[in-house]
């Protein structure tokens, strides 16, 4: 009997587990894997939580957890590797909006793909409501709100850089361009009145381009793939229940953000592993400390000019400390004895090695968050993107300084090197990572939290703002504005109009005494 009741309570148990595990799709189209390392850490967490993850991408789990399953979209026509030397020509203010129509396009071949693959239309055979909440990418294209739509699950959004200009209003998060630097801009919250200028231009006008172009090619898309009666994009994404974005104060600075607007920076550090035999000697052998060189995974170090390249070799051998470079070719002109190059470098765990002190980066989010977190200064070279964001905020920090790719050469690299290697630079570097590091809850327990809050709560709509759904003229109190210059003004028209009557109503006699008189 005993037995039997085992029996049963591990039944009963067995079904508890499984009403408490969600259904939960990630999509994910855009081919770039700087991206993807900050969704893939919450689907694997969520997964690991005990949750039924399908993952829709064109990256595919090597080990996945139990729960996890891959449908992988097919392979991307984005390169793996961006040359340096496309960079050294001239850019003018117009770069931003090339920025612009290069993720505009890149969005469209995307979405095109990923609503015609096989991947989605295995997905689509589940009925509606079959999934508990879906979580997608919002980028540079919404068409992937679709089928959000047609499967009737709550949305969570997931941006893997800052939000862009047209992500505020879809969440009623205010956009004040007077402190809140558009991405493209790349600006710090501190503006001279001629960067705020130019980041109001360039937060409305791409709003404005992202309406005029991005909303109607994405509506044609899944009109095509889905029927005519569908909504617009611009209308989807307004369901959007909440937003995941890889952010933190302590980096980008403070914002007004609402309640559906989650910052979880730094949900891929994990805790740093040991490093290889070669690297760890060098680390724990180096008096004056090492510095690390990467310009990350898509910009190659290699494609660097040779002027460039040689002027930053002069530089390192000037210097006192040990520099590891990832470096794509097996060797270096000129390389000097206090120089190691390597092709690939596990980036966290030397950064979070002791003997860091400096890292030199292109700016990319992943690698500046993981020095952040360990507290490393950063020489920035930021080439595109969000890298001038990223690098700019921790300028203003204290704990980085800038550089640009036209103006490297030997002396540039060994001042800036030699002044981010000032205690004062480490001393602000450590504020900063304490502010990151030291939260009420980790990032990713936080994410996982959300998800799970979502889709218990059917969408979480005690969260979003009444804002989302108000007409921007509202939104902006234009309509108050009138309303109280017209009050305003009333009195002096009134006033006027009277003096005008007084002197068109005035005798003619009057007129000619008055005439005398003078």
């Amino acid at each position: 009997m005993s037995g039997w009741k085992a029996f049963c309570l591990l039944a009963l148990l067995s079904l508890v587990d499984s009403s408490d595990s969600l259904r939960i799709l990630g999509l994910f189209p855009h081919p770039a894997i700087s991206h993807f390392k900050f969704f893939h850490p919450i689907m694997r967490g969520l997964a690991e939580a005990g949750h039924s993850v399908d993952v829709i991408s064109p990256f595919e789990d090597k080990d996945p957890p139990q729960g996890y399953k891959d449908h992988l979209l097919p392979p991307s026509n984005l390169t793996d590797t961006i040359s340096l030397e496309d960079f050294e020509r001239p850019f003018n203010f117009l770069f931003h909006y090339i920025e612009f129509f290069i993720l505009h396009n890149m969005g469209k071949e995307d979405c095109n793909t990923t609503l015609h693959s096989r991947a989605l239309t295995k997905i689509l055979k589940n009925p509606p409501g079959y999934y508990d909440v879906i979580l997608l990418e919002q980028f540079n294209i919404d068409c992937a709100i679709s089928v959000a739509h047609v499967l009737q699950a709550p949305v969570i959004g997931m941006s893997s850089c800052a939000l862009m200009p047209w992500h505020y209003e879809r969440f009623g998060a205010p956009l004040i361009p007077s402190y809140i630097s558009a991405l493209f801009q790349g600006q710090s919250q501190e503006m001279s009145f001629a960067g705020r200028l130019g980041n109001w231009i360039t937060v409305h006008s791409l709003n404005l381009l992202y309406k005029m172009f991005t909303v109607p090619a994405g509506n044609a898309l899944i009109r095509q793939r889905f029927g005519p009666g569908l909504p617009s994009t611009e209308d989807l994404v307004r369901n959007t229940s909440l937003m995941l974005v890889n952010q933190h104060f302590s980096l980008s600075g403070p914002k007004p953000l609402p309640p559906n607007v989650i910052e979880v920076g730094g949900v891929h550090i994990s805790p740093p592993k040991p490093l290889p035999s070669d690297l760890q000697k060098i680390l724990d052998n180096a008096p004056k400390g090492v510095i690390l060189i990467s310009w990350g995974s898509q910009l190659k170090a290699s494609s660097l000019s040779a002027a460039r390249r040689d002027g930053i070799v002069r530089a390192i051998g000037r210097l006192e400390q040990e520099v590891i470079w990832k470096y794509e070719n097996d060797t270096l002109p000129n390389k000097p004895p206090n120089l190691h190059i390597r092709k690939w470098l596990p980036q966290r765990d030397i950064l979070a090695h002791p003997n860091l002190k400096v890292f030199m980066s292109h700016g990319g989010l992943m690698g500046t968050t993981e020095a952040v977190s360990s507290a490393v200064p950063i020489v920035g070279v930021p080439i595109y993107g969000d890298q001038s964001l990223n690098i700019a905020a921790l300028v203003q920090r204290g704990m980085a300084l800038q550089l640009e790719l036209k103006k490297l050469d030997e002396n540039t690299v060994y001042e800036a090197l030699t002044k981010a290697l000032d205690p004062s630079f480490k001393a602000r570097a450590k504020e900063v990572a304490s502010a990151y590091n030291n939260r009420i809850q980790g990032p990713l327990e936080t994410a996982i939290w959300w998800v799970e809050h979502v889709a218990e709560t059917k969408g979480a709509p005690l969260i979003q703002p009444s804002a989302v759904h108000l007409p921007r003229f509202v939104y902006y109190s234009l309509d108050v504005y009138l309303v109280v210059a017209l009050t305003l003004l009333l009195p002096v028209i009134t006033f006027l109009g009277l003096i005008r009557m007084c002197k068109i109503r005035e005798p003619k006699g009057d007129r000619k005494l008055k005439l005398k008189r003078k």
